[in-house]
């Protein structure tokens, strides 16, 4: 019987499989924002791991941004907060920021494949559940959280498992 688009994909970035255990899934992109990553970058720091593929992850800041003005402090200390610690923690691991003065800012699940980070065939996961938009690229897509987002950064490989297929 022929695959869907969505099990071929799957398929080709299983990297383990245990007889009755969710798979894991290799990983070609990472797109990072400044609310689900604040405790994933606290657990490599406190295991003293880095990000296995910076080159492969993608930070902006979006979801507390001021639609107003590019100024970090027009939207609220807890904003502040969270928008800092990105800024922080992706100079200290080394993940490409696109901050609020880089020409790249913009939604994080806008602006990958506005930006040619989100390609046809590749896995793609997001600490957003609007990640799964990427399929209409030809990209394998999850919104997956914050622990996920720490097993990402430090393996490359979550464990995803096999979501359903819709029959219409």
């Amino acid at each position: 019987m022929a695959k869907t688009l969505y099990e071929k994909l799957f398929d080709a970035h299983v990297v383990f499989e245990a007889q009755n255990e969710t798979p894991l899934l290799y990983i070609d992109r990472h797109l990072v924002h400044e609310v689900t990553s604040p405790q994933a970058f606290d657990g490599l720091r406190a295991h003293g791991r880095q990000v296995r593929q910076p080159g492969k992850t993608f930070a902006t800041m979006d979801h507390n941004v001021s639609t107003q003005t590019k100024d970090i402090n027009a939207s609220g200390e807890m904003a502040r907060i969270q928008m800092q610690e990105l800024i922080k923690n992706c100079n200290e691991f080394g993940v490409e920021l696109y901050d609020l003065n880089h020409p790249y800012q913009g939604i994080v699940h806008v602006m990958g494949p506005e930006q040619g980070v989100t390609l046809p065939g590749m896995t793609i996961v997001c600490g957003d559940s609007h990640t799964a938009t990427h399929g209409a690229f030809g990209a394998l897509a999850f919104g997956i959280g914050t622990s996920e987002v720490e097993h990402v950064f430090g393996d490359a490989d979550p464990e995803t498992g096999a979501r359903q297929n819709h029959e219409d």
